[in-house]
């Protein structure tokens, strides 16, 4: 190792200083090639990323970092005729350690040439990314298996509406039809009520149908879902709704589904619970994500009332719903509110599956 000189020479002592951070430098493989790729020089981050020390590796061909496949490929060679060329040369890929392990790397290759402009070697600057890139699978698988719950929760939804709509509802009306032809021919008042009570269940089994399967969802299009289902919906329940949106992306069918559905609990809630007479339901682009909004004019919640006991009653098991959809999603799920002051619920669910990954 060089020693910083006591003297002036300024430009000496640029260059023992560079080479004393080079040396010190642990997180990056910095080391210099001959012309023809063999290692010349060697720092505390090459042996530390690739596992040789400076007096197993001086003097062979940087080839050795390579797999047999890139090796067999010419690809060592390669890199340094484009790097000779154009002047760098960059790639991102598999590279091997001392013993054999592979290792997911971001390499630099750059021609350094003397004041000639002749070529005197080569510096290579290597990255060890492979604890982002088993990140970035861990993510991707996530959000995979995120899809294929959404897909099949989807499925299932489907079925039981249908199940409800072809056997239950249809059976009910049938014995409907009966009781009302016994009610006219016997002009019995309790055969009428108990008609009245099973005309109200079969309306209520086909709100329930309507919640399984909204017409309006689109999974391909969430904008055009939600506005479709306040104007066909919500706007029934006699509260004025209005959409707001900036939101011009294109999330996967998997979103669009976990979105409006933690849309139309809120909405919902709102019907059932807010004493609202207008809502306001927003969809903006935040952060690489979704953020959707939907806030009434309400009387509010009482403090408390998120509560893990009262999460797990009727009226709050909803919010536990939008919660938990939310964060499987790997996103997030707020509300606020006060009483008299109406209640806001927000999520935030981050769009795009994780890029290739870059130093």
């Amino acid at each position: 190792m060089a020693k910083l000189p006591s003297g002036p020479a300024p430009d000496h002592r640029s260059a023992v200083l560079f080479e004393l951070f080079v040396h010190s430098v642990v997180d990056y493989a910095i080391y210099m090639l001959d012309v023809d790729g063999r290692v010349i020089s060697w720092n505390q981050g090459a042996e530390r990323i690739k596992g040789y020390s400076e007096e197993e590796i001086l003097g062979s061909h940087y080839s050795v970092f390579y797999t047999e496949d890139d090796i067999a490929d010419g690809k060592p060679t390669a890199e340094l005729l484009i790097a000779a060329e154009v002047g760098s040369h960059e790639d991102e890929g598999w590279r091997v350690r001392r013993g054999g392990e592979r290792f997911w790397a971001n390499t630099v290759l750059t021609a350094l040439r003397d004041g000639q402009g002749d070529l005197v070697g080569f510096g290579k600057v290597t990255r060890d990314l492979t604890e982002r890139l088993k990140s970035q699978e861990e993510r991707t698988g996530r959000r995979q298996a995120f899809a294929h719950l959404v897909r099949a929760q989807e499925t299932e939804r489907r079925r039981i509406a249908w199940d409800v709509h072809d056997d239950s509802i249809q059976s009910m009306i049938a014995v409907s039809m009966r009781l009302q032809m016994l009610a006219a021919q016997r002009r019995d008042s309790a055969l009428m009520q108990l008609d009245d009570a099973i005309q109200g269940a079969i309306r209520r089994l086909r709100i329930l149908v309507a919640q399984l399967r909204p017409p309006a969802l689109n999974d391909e299009d969430l904008v055009a879902s939600v506005r479709d289902y306040l104007d066909e919906v919500v706007a029934g329940w006699g509260l004025d709704c209005t959409l707001r949106h900036d939101f011009t992306g294109k999330p996967p069918p998997d979103l669009v589904v976990t979105v409006f559905r933690i849309l139309q609990e809120a909405l919902v809630n709102v019907r059932k619970h807010a004493n609202a007479t207008t809502v306001v339901v927003s969809l903006t682009g935040k952060d690489g994500g979704l953020l959707a909004k939907v806030a009434d004019n309400g009387d509010g919640m009482k403090r408390g009332g998120e509560s893990s006991h009262e999460a797990m009653s009727g009226e709050h098991i909803g919010m536990a719903s939008m919660r938990e959809r939310a964060e499987a999603a790997q996103g997030w799920f707020r509300v606020s509110s006060r009483p008299g002051e109406g209640t806001s619920v927000a999520c935030w669910i981050p769009l795009a599956l994780p890029g290739p990954v870059r130093s």
